[in-house]
């Protein structure tokens, strides 16, 4: 008898000591960045013709953020933001070493190392650390993600377009480069196994995932099984495709049990460029029209996000590392940061507020502020950018983003204090992040080396 109730004292403790465990360890997240995904390209939000069965039913089960920001209209600036939590004039990415928009294969800058990013920062808890998919903030071994906290990588690393006869685009694992030319036709279902395999071995310990889609932007490939299914032509199809990849993957954690410990974030480094649909927004990639960087977002975390919720709270990619590193219990950067945590908005909390303000930079330039309900596009120089150019000379306009999300009435004479408020925040926006020639107090250097590495294959030896 009194060994059964020894045996039965100690399994009681047992099960104590692994429910405190598990419920102390840290929670696991996995952030799907799509490439020139627009406003309206999913069903969740508006999309009629592309169907996204999936993304659809992770909404359901969690939250829709509806003024969710990408601090750029294209790919590079978008992508440093999100890694650190910065805005890309801070640390120096808004601009490649050619004063162009974004960066090109071997091009000698990148995002400095050292720079803390989220995975570096969930390192500091133990966390498994995994980045699937398009990197683009750097191509040199120093700027690739093995030296930005991830364990390991896969994928190709910048745009899919910049194919070149003496860089062919390639595919990297880890350093190396594996493909080139790489076989697009199977880089979404590719990059959707090595995320599945990495949640079946990491189950039994935090981890972190960045899968930084290289669809929909151009040019669009789709496996056999989706080329040509979609009712929107090849651009549905590679939607569709991620919308089964995003499946899949939500399918591996609860096969690997680990759905409910588990933040899944699924949005867009910008607007779409042409195929999408960024309505009822005005403008597309490249832009700072709310259809420029307002993407669309979707959050699910089971039992902690309110199932079938909405937030209109104003929250950006640089909102993510102080709120991942919130709920891992983890330590911000040393280094200052523009994000702020978001944790209470998607935790439902009654009366969570999110930004104050967002600033709207292309490239060098200053170009809009938003705060509350309001935006204001600042007066510009009428000059040749490579990207975005303004459409036409454009004046201080003024808008009322709850009464007209189309940005197509200019109020700016009816709200002079509104005007005079916002052009305050523009004023500190250029002293600390820097506007065109005027560096910010603020900007930190970007990473840089003395000769580029172009990303080919080895010779056999």
């Amino acid at each position: 008898m009194k060994s059964i109730l020894l045996s039965l004292t100690i399994l009681i403790l047992l099960n104590c000591v692994n429910s405190f465990a598990a419920e102390e360890r840290p929670p696991n997240f996995i952030i799907i960045f799509c490439d020139d995904l627009g406003y309206a390209d999913l069903g969740c939000f508006g999309a009629e013709k592309i169907k996204t069965p999936q993304l659809d039913r992770m909404a359901a089960e969690g939250m829709r953020l509806t003024s969710f920001y990408s601090t750029s209209g294209v790919c590079s600036p978008s992508r440093s933001s999100l890694l650190t939590g910065c805005y890309p004039r801070r640390v120096n990415m808004h601009v490649n070493q050619k004063n162009l928009c974004v960066l090109f294969p071997a091009d000698r800058k990148g995002l400095n190392p050292s720079e803390t990013t989220i995975a570096e920062t969930l390192k500091g808890k133990g966390y498994a650390t995994l980045c699937v998919g398009k990197w683009h903030v750097g191509d040199h071994p120093n700027f690739l993600p093995h030296k930005q906290g991830f364990d390991s990588y896969f994928g190709i690393p910048y745009s899919n377009d910049m194919n070149r006869k003496e860089v062919p685009l390639p595919l990297v694992r880890n350093e190396k480069v594996i493909e080139a030319p790489v076989d697009q036709t199977t880089i979404t279902s590719r990059y959707t196994k090595e995320v599945v395999q990495f949640i079946h071995a990491s189950k039994d310990k935090p981890f972190f995932v960045y899968l930084p889609h290289t669809f929909p932007h151009v040019p669009l490939f789709a496996s056999p099984r989706f080329k040509g299914k979609s009712a929107h032509g090849r651009y549905g199809d590679t939607i569709e495709e991620i919308d089964w990849s995003t499946g899949e993957i939500l399918k591996a954690l609860k096969e690997a049990k680990v759905d409910e410990r588990t933040l899944v974030l699924f949005t867009s480094d910008n607007g779409s460029r042409q195929k999408g649909s960024n309505l009822p927004l005005r403008g597309r990639k490249g832009q700072t029209w709310e259809g420029g960087q307002r993407v669309p977002c979707v959050a699910r975390w089971p039992g902690k996000i309110p199932a079938d919720s909405a937030s209109g709270e104003i929250i950006s990619t640089l909102d993510l590392l102080p709120t991942l590193a919130k709920l891992a219990g983890a330590d911000l950067p040393d280094n200052p940061i523009d994000g702020k945590d978001c944790s209470s908005i998607l935790l439902g909390k009654k009366g969570a507020k999110g930004r104050t303000s967002f600033y709207f930079y292309q490239m060098d330039q200053l170009q809009c502020v938003r705060a509350g309900k309001w935006k204001l596009h600042l007066a510009l120089e009428s000059k040749k950018r490579n990207w975005g150019k303004p459409e036409g000379e454009v004046s201080a306009q003024l808008f009322d983003l709850d009464a007209d999300i189309g940005e197509s009435k200019d109020v700016s004479g009816q709200n002079p204090t509104v005007v005079k408020r916002l052009l305050a925040l523009a004023e500190e926006a250029r002293e600390e992040l820097g506007d065109g020639k005027r560096q910010g107090k603020g900007q930190r250097k970007a990473g840089w080396v003395k000769e580029p590495s172009p990303r080919l294959m080895q010779s056999p030896k």
